[in-house]
């Protein structure tokens, strides 16, 4: 027989983790789980109806979130202006210096940066960043000549997700010390900014297949598919 933790037996008790819920009411009930005694991350999850084998049908994007993410992000920008760069607020800044320490294991950022220029270099380390992720890129709004805006909007509480090779997304929408209405109102920009970016190539069937909420040390609980159905 299986047995659970403390935590989840007392999650049960505040609804059944079997049923799927309203999106409203799964937060509220989200809210009522055992805290652990940090600040817990709140993350949606998706399970996708696309072609993992089709390049195409590659689920990526970016989306700001309305009350932020609650995380304090270190950015990293590519770029031969260093003062600029450093006085619009990255945490770091440089371009062949910072390269060589990232081709030695360094990787203290959350996100990197970089000018249209500064990517011509940066690609030859292209095999380091993105696997991690860390890779810049036009689609994410990570390349970009407007260094300033580039670096508010990703401390501001911009959030990226992309799909992994099993068709699921897992996006931080906030903090377990945030208010519910704060965590649904971020819930729904992300629900929205994943079912637009449906591949055009898809066909058929549904997109989004399941939406779960959880936090780092909490149970998930399932969202209606109605809610989500539009997709």
């Amino acid at each position: 027989m299986e047995k659970h933790s403390k935590r989840y037996r007392s999650a049960i008790k505040a609804a059944d983790l079997t049923k799927e819920y309203p999106l409203k009411e799964a937060v509220e009930i989200l809210a009522k789980f055992p805290k652990a005694k940090f600040d817990e991350t709140v993350e949606l999850s998706f399970r996708l109806g696309v072609d993992a084998t089709a390049g195409e049908q590659m689920v990526r994007g970016t989306t700001p979130l309305p009350n932020g993410s609650g995380k304090k992000v270190r950015v990293l920008v590519f770029t031969d202006d260093v003062p600029k760069a450093l006085a619009a607020g990255a945490d770091h800044a440089g371009l062949q210096d910072m390269m060589a320490k990232i081709n030695e294991g360094w990787l203290d950022f959350d996100v990197a940066i970089a000018t249209t220029e500064a990517m011509k270099t940066v690609r030859t380390i292209a095999r380091v960043l993105g696997p991690k992720g860390l890779m810049p890129n036009p689609k994410s709004g990570t390349v970009t000549d407007d260094i300033p805006a580039g670096i508010k909007a990703v401390k501001a509480g911009r959030v990226e997700f992309k799909m992994d090779k099993a068709c699921n997304i897992g996006v931080g929408v906030g903090k377990r010390s945030f208010t519910p209405e704060q965590i649904l109102e971020n819930v729904q920009v992300v629900l929205d900014a994943v079912g637009k970016a449906k591949p055009s190539s898809f066909k058929g069937g549904n997109f989004i297949k399941a939406v779960a909420i959880c936090s780092s040390m909490s149970p998930g609980v399932r969202i209606a598919s109605a809610e989500f159905s539009k997709y």
